[in-house]
């Protein structure tokens, strides 16, 4: 009896540790029923039917990824590449990840791989390496549409590296040495145009500052001379008062002021070194006494 007793504690023990099923942090476990799915089991204790229940799939809800092997791609222009990326996809619905596909990272692993080659073979090399962000994108969509069904949600698909062949890539290098040194000689060229503008700006400036200057020089030259006509005018007409006065003095004062003035010019002309002509010292003397007559005239009527 006390046999029987025992065995019936042990069965008992044996049958509370098969109902008791604890599920780690970060997974779900599918319960079955004589293999059919009944319900999802949470992190921490759980408790089943002994031998009638049991853990089907144990599924890992966190975020993983998935490294897509290098493989070779034919773009649009008929240049083969070499591409490599990686997969980053959460389990949203355990019993769709664990039940509606067989293998689950081989399906995404072959799903990934053929819209890769999809996306990329459809745009030219140079749309390659220049837009990767819209090739993550048009990934990114197109396998997370897919997956729907699984359960699974893909949060990134990035695209690590794209190595097109060794002749191509040189002639991207030489392309963009000449690119560059384009660039230089424009910038050289707007470089010496702006300096020749400015420079021609400069010389346009300083013609205009001389004309100007040329054209004032020329009207103080004008008034200058519109001043000493009108003093020679008014000299002329008070010698021709004085005449008309009956002051014959007057004629010998305009007649010495052009001998004076006819002298030196004669002494100034750089044509002659020496000038000899006849001064009768008695017309001389009498012109300056005119000279001096009409200065005492004018003296007594002040």
């Amino acid at each position: 009896m006390e046999i029987f007793v025992g065995v019936l504690a042990l069965l008992a023990v044996f049958i509370a540790f098969a109902a008791i099923t604890v599920v780690r942090q970060g997974y779900m476990y599918t319960i079955e029923r004589f293999g059919r799915y009944t319900h999802t089991a949470s992190p921490g204790f759980n408790l089943i039917m002994p031998f009638v229940d049991r853990v089907g799939r144990k599924v890992n809800m966190m975020e993983q990824v998935l490294d897509i092997p290098g493989q070779e791609i034919i773009t649009k222009d008929n240049a083969m590449v070499a591409v490599d990326g990686v997969v980053f996809f959460q389990v949203l619905d355990p019993a769709k990840a664990a039940y509606e596909v067989s293998d689950l990272i081989t399906a995404l692993l072959q799903l990934t791989t053929t819209n890769l080659r999809t996306v990329m073979g459809s745009m030219d090399l140079d749309e390659l390496l220049s837009k990767r962000d819209e090739i993550n994108a048009r990934l990114l969509s197109v396998v997370d549409h897919a997956t729907g069904p699984w359960g699974v949600k893909i949060t990134r698909v990035e695209v690590k590296d794209i190595r097109p062949p060794a002749d191509i890539s040189n002639a991207m290098a030489r392309q963009m040495k000449a690119e560059r040194e384009k660039r230089a000689n424009i910038l050289e060229a707007e470089g010496s145009r702006a300096s020749e503008i400015l420079r021609a700006e400069g010389e346009k400036q300083g013609q205009i500052l001389q004309a100007e200057g040329r054209r004032e020089a020329a009207f103080r030259d004008a008034e200058a001379r519109e001043r000493e006509a009108e003093a020679e005018a008014k000299a002329t007409q008070m010698v021709s008062e004085a005449i008309a006065n009956g002051n014959a003095q007057a004629i010998n004062y305009f007649v010495a002021q052009k001998y004076v003035e006819a002298v030196k010019d004669f002494a100034n002309s750089s044509n002659a070194k020496t000038i000899l002509f006849p001064v009768e010292a008695t017309n001389l003397i009498g012109t300056l006494g005119g000279i001096g007559e009409l200065a005492k005239d004018a003296l007594a009527k002040k």
